[in-house]
């Protein structure tokens, strides 16, 4: 045998070995409990369907899922802390789309979104809800308007802070009907819904887990649905877009990230599971009740949305004029 040959003959033992630990890393996996941050505060889509996972995770792995909540700052904190953990496969954090829309309203985060994670899957995408106080004298998107008209900048509308999700949907709505209202940022989405229940605000973009609740208590009036077709908990409530504003669509995806360098071996195997689950009936089932659409795609599709909404978001904000007070 030739010295030239023997090399190649080798090739395939070397990589054979390069990769069993890899595949044996995955079988065990996960030989511990996982910590999954929730940078969001309570309420809203992300304890709802966390706690839903959480539990079916934990009875097919026979691991624990600790839910690590960490709120702040739009969801910066907690994914911060994600951020700095070992890419190990034993701490994962739940992102929604305001992940996309922070760089372009924090100068100086302490992560980079599209560098330091990697994605596992996007669980699903849920329009808003178009919600006002009963005392606003409209009931509907186009009486909404014309009252913006009539009396600019008179409304409040309120949000989970400066370029939170909410915030940026409704500027862009505002920008697209051509009406001027006014922003009043809250600490987090839960406190928007209080400040609509009580009157401090008029108006709100809200998620259907949030909304629902108060339906029937006449403290809420529902008006639209942000997607382009109907949701269907909502039936009778008709889309923006057919209700004075063409082509209006606004949403929010809900995505599970891990640190960048997370092997690929584990990656996969959270993917295949958290995908089964979130299509399991029972789930699926809870998840469109709240008005949502079920994604479970691939790692490298939601890494592909994450790059784009960050360019998407990137410009919108920039052209909305969106900062920091």
């Amino acid at each position: 045998m030739s010295r030239s040959t023997r090399p190649l003959l080798l090739l395939p033992s070397v990589l054979a070995a390069m990769s069993a630990p890899l595949s044996v890393l995955a079988q065990d996996y996960p030989s511990k409990p996982i910590r999954w941050i929730i940078p969001y505060s309570p309420g809203g889509t992300s304890t709802f369907l966390a706690r839903m996972i959480a539990e079916k995770l934990t009875e097919a792995w026979k691991q624990q899922i600790i839910i690590d909540n960490r709120t702040g700052a739009n969801g910066n904190i907690g994914t911060a802390a994600a951020a700095r953990a070992a890419p190990d496969g034993y701490t994962m954090v739940l992102v929604a789309s305001t992940y996309t829309m922070n760089p372009a309203v924090y100068p100086n985060l302490p992560f980079d979104s599209e560098k330091d994670f990697t994605g596992v899957t996007t669980l699903l995408w849920q329009p808003y809800v178009v919600s006002v106080h009963p005392t606003l004298p409209v009931a509907t998107v186009k009486e909404l308007l014309a009252l913006a008209r009539a009396k600019p900048g008179q409304i409040d509308y309120g949000s989970g802070g400066v370029g939170n999700a909410t915030h940026i949907a409704i500027e862009r709505f505002a920008t697209m009907a051509k009406v001027k209202l006014k922003h009043v940022p809250y600490k987090g989405v839960g406190n928007s819904i209080t400040g609509l229940l009580t009157g401090e605000v008029q108006l709100l973009f809200g998620s259907a887990v949030a909304i629902q609740p108060h339906l029937h208590s006449g403290r809420i009036k529902v008006l639209a649905v942000t997607g382009l077709k109907r949701v269907g908990s909502l039936p009778n409530v008709p889309t923006v877009a057919e209700s004075g504003v063409p082509g209006f669509e606004e949403g929010n995806w809900q995505a599970v990230l891990v640190p960048s360098g997370t092997p690929g071996a584990i990656v996969s195997r959270l993917n295949q599971e958290l995908v089964r689950i979130v299509k399991e009936t029972d789930v699926n089932a809870q998840i469109r009740k709240v008005g949502a659409d079920v994604i479970g795609d691939t790692p490298e599709q939601t890494n592909a949305r994450i790059r784009q909404d960050l360019k998407r978001y990137g410009e919108l904000i920039k052209r909305l004029d969106i900062k920091l007070e």
